[in-house]
């Protein structure tokens, strides 16, 4: 009784809001969209310019002309949405 008291405790503080918060982070990954201000798990901040449908990757602009691809799952944080275009 005692070992599945632990388990469920455990289970409750531990492992129930990490998996909230990974299923939180995919769903923001997943809606990226081109004009996003975004920071990357390394700290540049960009503005999405491409987001590639076929791969993982996005293409994100760091200045003027200097244009990088990231790894989606690198996104730390959307600072701003781009406004969807009516």
């Amino acid at each position: 009784m005692f070992p599945m008291l632990i388990i469920g405790i455990f289970y409750l503080l531990v492992f129930r809001p990490q998996q909230k918060k990974m299923k939180e982070h995919q769903n923001m990954v997943n809606s990226l969209a081109k004009g996003d201000e975004v920071v990357t798990a390394g700290g540049l901040i960009g503005k999405v310019t491409k987001v590639k449908a076929d791969s993982n990757e996005i293409e994100v602009e760091l200045a003027k002309d200097i244009r990088v691809n990231v790894v989606q799952a690198t996104i730390a944080d959307v600072r701003s949405k781009s406004k969807p275009a009516s």
